[in-house]
């Protein structure tokens, strides 16, 4: 019986690195379209989120599995139960992936009217959280994973001062302002990915450890 339960294990853990691989590349195809003004890329990025949310949906399936024929012990129980959570922040980081690709597609009509090296800088910071995410996941890395929560504050920072500078264009120059606004919702989207990948990072302290993490921020 817990032969078959470890196989099982072994599957759910294979199944969320490919969903967590299916995410990173999401997020750095969204990042390269945005900048580069790739509708046909951005396009592709939104018909594949159809991918993620298939791969979602079979992890959760393995889950309650291993939750309703098992009787898994309490640091199994753990794992399962932390899994449940990461794939919905990564469910919801390719939902983001599409947004960002679809404001892309709004965007490209035009060439970029404003400054978006801080977007960049957002984005990158981002792109880094996630990757440590995953790693931390993949490696059980409780000290990756802490790193992860800690970097939050560089996104946040990063949001903070794009936001004020975009409102502030908006004011200056209101011919600008649906531009802006778009410019702020691709930034709003990326903030929100660090979120995510924040509570990845703490549902993969909350299944290495028997004491739980802080609450995520999107449960």
């Amino acid at each position: 019986m817990r032969i078959k339960f470890d196989e099982q294990l072994r599957t759910l853990n294979n199944e969320m690195i490919s969903m967590g691989n299916m995410i990173q590349k999401a997020i750095q195809d969204t990042i390269d379209a945005f900048f580069s003004q790739n509708t046909v890329k951005a396009r592709m990025i939104m018909k594949d989120d159809e991918l993620v949310d298939r791969e979602q949906k079979l992890i959760e399936n393995i889950c309650f599995q291993l939750l309703i024929q098992q009787q898994p012990v309490a640091k199994d129980l753990r794992t399962v139960t932390a899994a449940m959570k990461m794939v919905t922040d990564m469910e919801r980081i390719g939902d983001h992936a599409a947004d960002i690709a679809e404001l892309t597609i709004v965007m490209s009509k035009s060439p970029f009217m404003l400054n978006v090296e801080q977007v960049r800088r957002m984005s990158a910071e981002t792109i880094v959280m996630l990757l440590s995410a995953v790693q931390a996941y993949v490696e059980r890395d409780m000290e990756k994973a802490r790193e992860v929560i800690e970097h939050d504050d560089v996104v946040d920072a990063l949001f903070t001062e794009v936001k004020a500078n975009l409102i502030k264009m908006m004011q200056n120059n209101p011919n600008n302002a649906e531009y802006a606004a778009d410019l702020l919702m691709v930034s709003k989207y990326l903030e929100r990915i660090g979120d995510h990948a924040t509570n990845i990072a703490e549902w993969v302290i909350f299944s290495c450890s028997p004491e739980n993490p802080q609450k995520n921020k999107y449960d």
